[in-house]
């Protein structure tokens, strides 16, 4: 088993579901070196190649396990399925038929023949922690513990507005170190990743490229949005006071029908709507006359405000149209990245982010060669860890051994 003695030891890792190499940056910045990448999305691999001349092999689960390179670091931002088998079994037995399940076959076989990797660094969504009643979660830590790893002693939930970085994107990193006859310690200390108390300032104008989007009609919002945004505005503006905590369901604001099957947090939103039509009854039909809302899509017919007291128009906001409806959020940082193409709206400027500008959110260097494909662009950025986090987290885990001891 390698021994790290200090942060100058250059080690291997690994990249599993690599997508488009967010860990790969933060560990080359940290001077080590990637010896294996997998990714089953084939223009994920290409921009992954591209950039890091490195070519991802395909599905892990069709890789055998001795063409995988020793290494020193697992990585890993993994796909969270359901676990079928939750609580039934025992360890990393409970995890077949997911794509974690990959992560411990890896280990274990790496376990058998003595070189097993030393730290692991696992991303996934903030939600993986309640997945399934928590069972998920507890699955995967129990596979871990089992396997030899010792894990922080609570959980760390990270995001990138943490770091200065404008946008808030709350993730679960699990980190491990593997125990030997240098390291017996069965908990990490979770104080010990603490994010610093001088953080950077988060500064929008770092990020955004309003001179080069000015003469760029693709990144402006269409009329018709811009027609959907007027008109919640203008509800907004007459109805705020009423509004209350809630989505506004257009749909259901005279809803008579009953509420058989619905589920309660349902039966409370559409209670809540049809209160605030009964009160504001002809200026809300006024309203959706004089928009034609009822012609809007089926999405731009709900909408929800989470941007508090303190601004008052939508176009004060960051503002995204997602399925299930229009959400207006604070201007300090933007919404989450996602996979699907939800690229958020800067209300100011009419206009939705640039790729590069998203790039920026997730701490990718400037030279970093985006997918020619927007599409495809905005969806491999919205899937990927943020570059940043990644790097703080595997340099405080790399040295824990040396810098906790001194604490």
């Amino acid at each position: 088993m390698i021994k790290i003695n200090n942060s100058k030891t250059k080690l291997k890792f690994i990249d599993l579901f690599c997508g488009i190499g967010g860990f790969h940056y933060a560990l080359n910045k940290l001077g080590h070196e990637c010896v294996f990448a997998s990714d089953i999305n084939k223009p994920a691999c290409k921009v992954y190649e591209i950039n890091h001349e490195l070519a991802p092999l395909g599905d892990i689960t069709q890789i055998p396990l001795e063409n995988i390179e020793d290494h020193d670091i697992l990585c890993a931002g993994f796909p969270c399925q359901a676990f079928s088998n939750a609580g039934h079994k025992n360890g990393f037995e409970d995890t077949r038929g997911t794509l974690f399940f990959n992560i411990a076959k890896i280990i274990d076989e790496k376990n058998k023949k003595g070189k097993a990797p030393k730290f692991i660094i696992l991303e996934n969504v903030k939600h993986l922690v309640k997945h399934d009643n928590g069972k998920t979660y507890k699955v995967i830590k129990e596979s871990l513990n089992e396997l030899g790893y010792s894990l922080p002693s609570k959980d760390i939930i990270m995001s990138p507005h943490m770091f200065g970085i404008p946008q808030r994107r709350e993730r679960i990193y699990i980190l491990g170190i593997k125990r030997d006859e240098d390291f017996r310690d069965m908990d990490l200390n979770y104080d010990y990743f603490d994010i610093p108390n001088n953080c950077k300032k988060i500064e929008l104008k770092n990020i955004l490229d309003n001179e080069i989007v000015e003469n760029n009609e693709k990144y402006i919002i269409s009329d018709y949005e811009k027609t959907v945004l007027n008109a919640w505005d203008v509800f907004k503006s007459r109805f705020y006071s009423s509004m209350g905590g809630f989505p506004v369901w257009v749909d259901y604001l005279d809803y008579s029908g009953n509420f058989d099957g619905f589920p309660k947090w349902k039966i409370d939103y559409i209670t809540k709507n049809k209160k605030l039509y009964n009160s504001n009854k002809t200026a809300i039909d006024s309203w959706i006359s004089e928009f034609k809302v009822r012609d809007f899509k089926t999405r731009d017919r709900k909408f929800e405000w989470q941007a508090g007291k303190n601004f008052k128009s939508v176009w004060d906001t960051f503002i995204q149209l997602r399925q299930s409806g229009i959400r207006c959020k604070k201007p300090d940082y933007f919404p989450t990245l996602v996979a699907i193409v939800q690229t958020p709206i800067i209300g100011k400027y009419k206009r939705r982010l640039t790729p590069r500008e998203a790039s920026r959110l997730q701490s990718f260097p400037e030279t970093f060669k985006l997918d020619t494909n927007e599409h495809q662009a905005y969806k491999q950025l919205g899937n990927s860890v943020n570059v940043d986090v990644v790097k703080y987290l595997a340099e405080k885990l790399l040295n824990y051994q040396n810098e906790y001891n001194t604490l």
